[in-house]
C-alpha cells in the first residue's frame, strides 16, 4: 500500500472521510477477543478509532462495523488513545451510516387506511 502525501493526495483523502462517531469492536487477528472502540470518521479505505494501547504498525486487525460486517485492515498508524487502520478491501462508508431497525415485543404493524 503506497501513501500520497503530496498536497492533492492529502486533500483527496481529507474530503473522503465522513466524521461521525460509531461504535465498533476491533481485535488483532489471532489474538485475544474483539474489545469495543468509538470510529471517529470512516472512509471507503480506512478508519480512525479511539482505542487505548498502542497497537504496532502493520499489525492485522479485524474491524466489527455495523451496517457493513467484519472488515480486516492493518494498523498504518498508532498513539496513545488513537489508531488509524487501512482496510484491505474498500467497504461502503454509507451503509454504517445507515439506521438500525429495532422492532420492540409491543410495536404493531401499522395498517394503511383504507
Amino acid at each position: 500500500m503506497s501513501e500520497d502525501n503530496s498536497p492533492e493526495g492529502r486533500h483527496k483523502r481529507a474530503q473522503d472521510r465522513d466524521s461521525l462517531l460509531l461504535t465498533a469492536t476491533l481485535r488483532r487477528v489471532g489474538r485475544g477477543d474483539p474489545v469495543p472502540v468509538r470510529i471517529r470518521n470512516l472512509s471507503a479505505g480506512g478508519l480512525m478509532a479511539e482505542h487505548g494501547p498502542v497497537l504496532p504498525v502493520g499489525a492485522e486487525v479485524e474491524i466489527d462495523l455495523r451496517g457493513v460486517g467484519l472488515v480486516r485492515g492493518v494498523v498504518a498508524w498508532s498513539t496513545e488513545g488513537r489508531v488509524g487502520i487501512a482496510f484491505v478491501e474498500e467497504i461502503d462508508p454509507k451503509a454504517a451510516r445507515k439506521p438500525v431497525a429495532v422492532r420492540t415485543p409491543e410495536a404493531k404493524p401499522l395498517k394503511r387506511p383504507l
